[in-house]
């Protein structure tokens, strides 16, 4: 007979097995959960080495030298987010401003402290040092810290002080990195596509005297523009640092005299023996923002050619851009074609585009309608416009069926008494920014009225979207004429 305990016996015995059942369920749930856990972590890690950060692979990645010129008007503001996007592919840089301090952990060198005592003492735009070598930024009038150039802050003692850092810094990049192939010079506000830089930079001998940079010309001297980003070899960093040695007392009073730093290095390494090599347009004075996507110079049409560089680019665009240039190089290995003008805009401008965006302001820099631009026409001026252009300022629609009525016209904004529109592409930027900054459209974006929360009262913008594929192909025609993306003779 099989055998069944009694009745008291299971009594007795359902605390053990109660106790047994709870223990290798909270064991098996434990165990369960590690292994959950483990898995998770090991996905997360799995998952960060296939997305991680894509470097480029160049040898000459060890024999480039990255210089940041800023200054501690600017320095807390815009940096930061170049050591969390560009910089964690550059192996070797420094950071030079106008005061010694820490930025986000990283050590920010004084680079004035070889100017003539005399000058620092007399020239105005030294007060500003000695107020920072004394108090730091306590007390700094912030309102007049902004902006750059002439469509800046015109009373920016920062943008002031910031032409006695050219010639300094380079000579202190040098005793930095004597053995340094290429010195590339950077701002805080210049996007640098590091991967195709150092694609162009290997098509140049570094033994020859080279100084690449996006030309300019002011007071009769031909300079590479600084927030372009600018390129010396070792070479020629050694030519114009014997050269500001030499004649220290002469370039200073130059620079005294002078309006912009970028303008006193072209013409001290002029004097030196160092002409400048045209980089256009892989070097650029704009933004994402503002650039006219159609530019052409120099018989280049842009489009075509390998982006480097972009200038004037705030926090967000740069961390967008190099979302862009991290998943183009996940899809796009080394030992491809390098990126382009046109790759950016079709993936990373192209679907921004939209037949109305509100509290946008796209930079129409065209002809505007307005009641104060249609009073300076002549009576038969205003004559030979059509109905719809007379009330283009009158609504969006009429702003925009004014843009469409010119066959070129490929964008509009309005504010309300106010229709611009262009046949230049630009992307914009939300309505609440500023145009301070220096470039080519810069003080001809739309000026929004102070915003009251109404929609009425905020820049709406447009893109006539049927024409964008015609505009693109368009561009892309010139391509067929370009047989070599790199400007290299």
């Amino acid at each position: 007979m099989a055998f069944r305990p009694s009745r008291s016996r299971l009594r007795r015995l359902r605390p053990a097995i109660l106790v047994s059942v709870i223990i290798l369920t909270v064991f098996l749930y434990f165990r369960s959960a590690s292994t959950s856990v483990h898995n998770t972590q090991a996905a997360i890690s799995d998952r960060d080495e296939e997305e991680g950060v894509v470097c480029p692979k160049s040898p000459l990645m060890k024999d480039v030298f990255v210089v940041i010129r800023t200054g501690a008007t600017e320095a807390q503001e815009k940096l930061p987010v170049h050591f969390k996007t560009v910089l964690t592919c550059v192996p070797d840089f420094i950071v030079y401003s106008d005061m010694d301090e820490i930025v986000d952990g990283h050590q920010v060198h004084d680079v004035l402290n070889e100017v003539n005592e005399t000058i620092k003492r007399t020239a105005p735009e030294f007060q500003l040092y000695d107020h920072l070598l004394t108090r730091g930024r306590e007390g700094l009038d912030y309102q007049t810290m902004f902006g750059s150039g002439p469509s800046g802050a015109l009373d920016n003692p920062g943008w002031k002080l910031d032409k006695w850092k050219f010639l300094p810094m380079v000579d202190r990049a040098l005793q930095e990195r004597p053995k340094a192939k290429w010195f590339v010079f950077v701002e805080p506000d210049t996007y640098l596509m590091f991967t195709n830089l150092l694609e162009y930079l290997s098509h140049f001998d570094e033994s020859q005297p080279w100084y690449i940079g996006k030309h300019m010309y002011a007071s009769g001297v031909l300079f590479a523009h600084g927030g372009s980003g600018f390129v010396l070899s070792r070479p020629a960093l050694e030519k114009v640092s014997k050269r500001w040695r030499e004649e220290k007392t002469e370039i200073e009073q130059a620079t005294l005299k002078g309006w912009a730093g970028d303008m006193i290095l072209g013409k001290t390494l002029s004097d030196a023996g160092v002409s400048m090599f045209w980089a256009y347009p892989h070097l650029q004075g704009d933004s994402l923002t503002a650039l006219n996507w159609a530019v052409e110079k120099l018989e280049r049409q842009a489009w075509c050619y390998a982006a480097t560089t972009f200038h004037h680019m705030n926090a967000e665009e740069i961390t967008d851009l190099w979302q862009f240039e991290q998943t183009w190089y996940r899809r796009n290995p080394a030992g491809g074609p390098p990126l382009r003008f046109r790759d950016i805009f079709n993936n990373l401008i192209r679907h921004r585009l939209r037949a109305e965006r509100t509290a946008w302001d796209n930079m129409s820099i065209g002809r505007e309608y307005s009641d104060e631009a249609l009073v300076k026409l002549s009576q038969n001026d205003f004559d030979n416009l059509s109905l719809v252009e007379q009330n283009a300022h009158n609504s969006f629609e009429m702003c925009r069926a004014t843009c469409e009525e010119q066959p070129r016209c490929i964008q509009f904004s309005f504010l309300p008494g106010k229709c611009s529109v262009s046949d230049e592409l630009r992307l914009g930027h939300a309505a609440d920014s500023q145009c301070l900054e220096y470039s080519n459209a810069a003080g001809k974006c739309v000026k929004e009225a102070a915003t009251t929360g109404e929609e009425d009262d905020i820049v709406r913008s447009g893109w006539i979207m049927d024409r964008i594929p015609g505009y693109v192909y368009w561009l892309d025609e010139f391509c067929d004429k370009v047989h070599d993306v790199w400007v290299t003779k």
